[in-house]
């Protein structure tokens, strides 16, 4: 071997030698004593590296055992750092490694309650000089085949929120493939993390740094909400008991242009779950729920839901006392919070135009799609603490179905909900909704809701005890809008088994065993209208009492003036238009009732059973009266029939009712007889045929009376006894079959039906008499309008006429109809006229009739050919202003005005105009004349057309009135006798 060539063998050999001692013992060395004296110098905590591995010929590096903070409480640190750098490293442009693995890597991420972060306090580096602002540039050129952590750890603690918030995992393993910062590159990445509270991490896809951007999926399994809770707690205060959720979800993220997310396939499972009140209290327990086919795209802001399973949900609710649903004020306690940032920065300079106008631009709302949701099995537990008596109600089993929501409200979603409420009430619900506007079309359906839940709100109005009551309907629903609220109901509904007690007597009030509504509508705040009313077994309790009051006076509770004040503006406004209330039909099968009246001496009361029958039409908007025919007896024996017709909701406009009582044992009416007539009954039947007729509140009796067998008793002491020999009397009425038959009318008010007999006579002509004397031409107007009673005292004129009108002419002939049937009667009439309204038209007339006869005789001057009378002429206009200066001066007997002569012809022409009309219109003979024109009218239309003898009408003197508001003048017309 040549020497140079050993030479050179040797100074190869060297060199292998110096660069692996140099690679093998001294560089580690040198490295680890440089690292730890860095680390002793900047670090705040006890910080070691205990050896440093270098193999200069495959160059892999590996650092063991990193170490910072306290033995036994080290922060960061980790048991093994390899990675092993390829040589190409020097000619591809990039740092290349083939791989990187760390094992047991060890964390704790610990947050202070000043909001500190233990990881940004372990070293303090010296400040660093500030360098200008330079542009972003491509990121550092770095491949690396592959990452491994193995078995990492981590530990998280915040003590920051109320509660501090710690979680760990033990167990975390991460493997990257193909990391790079050069465009294009794609990274697989596989994490998986486990901790021995559970809540385990399965993290799989693929990942670029240039641009930015990630695809992959994400599982959650078995997490516990407990671990993050205190920051839902510290926004809203609710406890939770327990909550474990599992997510899993496949992602695409882009950060190239901006931030683009999307979830799809995501699904979300929370069992079991469970929440309270700081005090304790219970606020929701859920078994389960089940989120799935979901997606959620960032840049789209869509939410899509495909699924929503969910059981078991129990939540309780609750009104105050104060009128406040607890849950309202449980959020309304919690005051807000600033964060650490708010904290720290001072407050923020006035912002720009540009930004306020950024600030002010309304944000494109989020759009969230459900699909399909069923809920299953919910418990709703309600209370109202607001009344005296609490009320408690339970909802629940509840099943709701909703398909096909959603928020921007593009279309209508489906809803069906079917749930129980109270102990065996059940309410069904289906159809659609719509939110923006709110709008609805449900189908509702209720079963056996109970009443009684109604009992804490009617006790405060009446002192009444609801027994018993159970709600059905079938209904449809049509919500059409809520800002006016506007809707409608048609169905039908029924209320069975009702019992109402009067708690004052501890009797029953009114009852029935069930109540049917058919052909029910409702149209809010315009009609109710319903096509058949069924009572079945109904029974009602009347009585009055010593005082004269009834006992419907004693259950009234009387309510303080304030409440009335209370009363919204809007629903004071609805009284303008009542609400239209229309039954075409009541039905009543085996009613019952009791009547007893406690101020007559003795007592009297009654029972009437077997009630049937029917009530016509009712119709508050029509005054048409609804027909009755309603049958059944007084204690059980006598018969007694209701016919006739009459208008419940104005009973004193029309009624006519005709009663037939037959075989009633005159016992029963001791009372009344003793009252009226100073004598008990002994014996005696009655048979009664009442015939009740009120016309605007008037009644008219046509009633007959037949009392068979009649024996009067002892005598009674009554201050309201007539002064009339009653023995007599009745020994004077009967017949030979002894019967009394009287016709006259029965006793009672158009309330309380009471037997007598002379008080209700004269009563019934008092009012006769005061009717036909304080309005006799409307008394006399209803003799020849059915029943109508015109008021045909008033003749109206149109201002400046003494014309009849159609009306007036109308009035007159129903006048004349009448008096024709009262020959005793005379009709003065009193013209009348009224400056306001005649005036003006009077002073027109007379001028134009005063132009018509000027230019009637300057014809006539003139030789012209002029018609017979002056008033057919018609006056050129040009020539009303040189007869307009004579007539000034012979109507006002003087010459006009001398500063009337600087005026122009047109301005000189209208004052004298007007001050002529002036004079005429305020001429009190020329009214007068007015007035007595409109008296003669009414007397010749009288005579000549209503065939009424002159002798019978009179002229009073003329007088001067005031119009109308639509300035027409009233004429008034007086009655007298001969």
């Amino acid at each position: 071997m040549p020497k140079g060539l050993k030479r050179a063998l040797g100074a190869m050999l060297a060199a292998v030698a110096l660069y692996s001692l140099l690679g093998f013992l001294i560089l580690p060395g040198v490295a680890l004593r440089i690292a730890n004296q860095q680390l002793a110098s900047y670090a705040t905590v006890p910080a070691h590296l205990q050896r440093i591995e270098l193999n200069p010929f495959s160059l892999e590096l590996t650092l063991w055992g990193l170490q910072i903070g306290e033995p036994g409480k080290e922060q960061v640190g980790f048991e093994r750092l390899y990675a092993n750098l390829q040589i190409n490293s020097l000619w591809s442009g990039a740092l290349h490694l083939d791989s990187v693995e760390l094992d047991k890597a060890r964390t704790e991420l610990l947050f202070a309650k000043d909001g500190s972060l233990n990881l940004t306090q372990l070293f303090k580096l010296p400040p660093s000089e500030p360098k200008p602002q330079e542009p972003a540039g491509d990121p550092f050129p770095l491949r690396i085949g592959s990452i491994k952590l193995s078995e990492g750890y981590l530990h998280f603690q915040d003590l920051r929120p109320s509660e501090p918030i710690e979680f760990l995992y033990d167990s975390m393993n991460l493997e990257l493939k193909n990391l790079s910062t050069l465009p294009e590159d794609s990274t697989e990445m596989t994490l998986v993390a486990n901790g021995p509270a559970g809540g385990r991490i399965d993290w799989a896809g693929n990942f670029s740094l240039v641009p930015i951007a990630s695809e992959g999926t994400l599982k959650v399994t078995d997490g516990k909400m407990k671990a993050f809770w205190p920051y839902v707690r510290d926004a809203v205060p609710l406890v939770l008991e327990e909550g474990v959720v599992s997510l899993d979800t496949h992602y695409k993220l882009n950060l190239s242009k901006e931030t683009e997310l999307l979830l799809d396939n995501t699904s979300v499972s929370i069992a079991p779950f469970a929440i309270k009140a700081p005090d304790g209290r219970p606020l929701a327990r859920l078994a389960r729920l089940d989120v799935s086919e979901t997606s959620i795209d960032l840049a789209k802001q869509l939410v899509t839901v495909g699924k929503i399973r969910s059981e078991k949900l129990e939540t309780w609710a609750a009104v105050e006392s104060d009128g406040q649903l607890d849950w309202q004020k449980l959020f309304a306690s919690q005051p807000a919070k600033p964060t650490a940032k708010e904290k720290a920065e001072p407050a923020a300079a006035e912002p720009d135009a540009k930004e306020k106008a950024a600030a002010e631009a309304p944000s494109k709302p989020w759009q969230v799609l459900l699909k399909d949701v069923q809920l299953r099995n919910y418990q709703v537990h309600l209370a109202d603490r607001s009344q005296k008596q609490p009320v408690a109600l339970e909802v629940g089993p509840l099943n709701l179905d909703l398909q096909n929501f959603d928020s921007l409200n593009q279309s209508p979603f489906t809803l069906k909900l079917d749930t129980g409420v109270g102990k065996q009430g059940k309410l069904q619900a289906a159809g659609e909704v719509n939110l923006a506007p709110v709008t609805a079309r449900l189908k509702v359906n209720t079963q056996d809701i109970d009443l009684r839940v109604a009992q804490a709100y009617i006790s405060p109005y009446i002192r009444l005890e609801l027994r018993s009551g159970m709600l059905g309907s079938d209904l449809n629903v049509d919500l059409k809008s809520t800002e006016p609220l506007a809707f409608s109901i048609d169905g039908k509904a029924q209320v069975n088994q009702l019992h109402t007690l009067d708690t004052i007597k501890d009797r029953d009030f009114v009852k029935w065993q069930q109540l049917n509504l058919d052909d029910l509508s409702y149209r809010h705040g315009d009609v109710l209208s319903i096509g058949k009313v069924t009572l079945k077994q109904p029974y009602a309790r009347f009585m009055i009492n010593e005082d004269r009051t009834t006992n419907v006076d004693d259950l009234l509770i009387p309510q303080p003036a304030t409440a009335q004040s209370k009363v919204p503006a809007k629903t004071q406004a609805s009284a303008d238009k009542p609400l239209g209330i229309r039954i075409g039909e009541i039905d009543i099968n085996d009613g019952s009732a009791n009547f007893a009246d406690f101020s007559l001496t003795p007592n009297f009361a009654t029972a009437i059973q077997q009630l049937n029958g029917q009530i016509g039409t009712i119709d508050n908007r029509q005054p048409k009266p609804a027909k009755v025919d309603i049958k059944g007896k007084v204690d059980r024996y006598a018969p007694v029939t209701i016919k006739g017709s009459l208008n419940p909701f104005d009973p004193m406009a029309a009624l006519d009712i005709a009663t037939s009582f037959k075989r009633v044992e005159l016992t029963t009416l001791t009372p009344y007889s003793g009252k009226f007539a100073g004598f008990r009954i002994r014996k005696g039947r009655l048979n009664i045929d009442l015939h009740y007729v009120i016309t605007q509140g008037k009644l008219k009796a046509e009633n007959k009376v037949v009392v068979e067998q009649l024996q009067l008793g002892e005598k009674v002491d009554s201050p309201d006894a007539v002064d009339l020999p009653i023995r007599l009397a009745v020994a004077l009425l009967k017949d030979t079959d002894g019967k009394i038959s009287i016709e006259l009318p029965v006793t009672g008010d158009l309330n309380d039906p009471q037997f007598s007999v002379m008080p209700i006579v004269w009563q019934t002509l008092r009012n006769l008499v005061l009717r036909a004397a304080q309005a006799p031409f409307k008394f006399i107007g209803g003799l020849v309008s059915g029943g109508d009673s015109q008021d045909l005292g008033n003749v109206a004129f149109a201002a400046g006429s003494s014309d009849l009108g159609p009306d007036a002419q109308s009035a007159l002939d129903k006048l004349a109809t009448a008096l024709k049937e009262r020959p005793a009667l005379r009709l003065e009439i009193e013209g009348t006229s009224a400056q306001s309204s005649d005036g003006p038209l009077i002073a027109q007339q007379r001028l134009e009739r005063e132009y018509q006869s000027t230019y009637y005789k300057i014809l006539q001057r003139r030789g012209d050919k002029v018609p017979a009378q002056a008033s057919e002429l018609k006056v050129p206009d040009g020539d009303k202003p040189a007869m307009l200066e004579g007539i000034y001066r012979t109507r006002m007997k003087k010459q006009p005005p001398a500063e009337w002569e600087q005026l122009d012809r047109e301005q000189r022409t209208t004052q004298l105009r007007d001050a002529v009309l002036k004079s005429w219109g305020e001429s009190a003979l020329l009214l007068r004349q007015l007035g007595q024109a409109r008296a003669s009218s009414i007397k010749d239309y009288l005579v000549d057309k209503g065939q009424l003898a002159d002798d019978r009408v009179y002229f009073v003197d003329a007088s001067l009135g005031q119009a109308e508001a639509d300035g027409r003048v009233i004429s008034p017309l007086h009655l007298d006798a001969e």
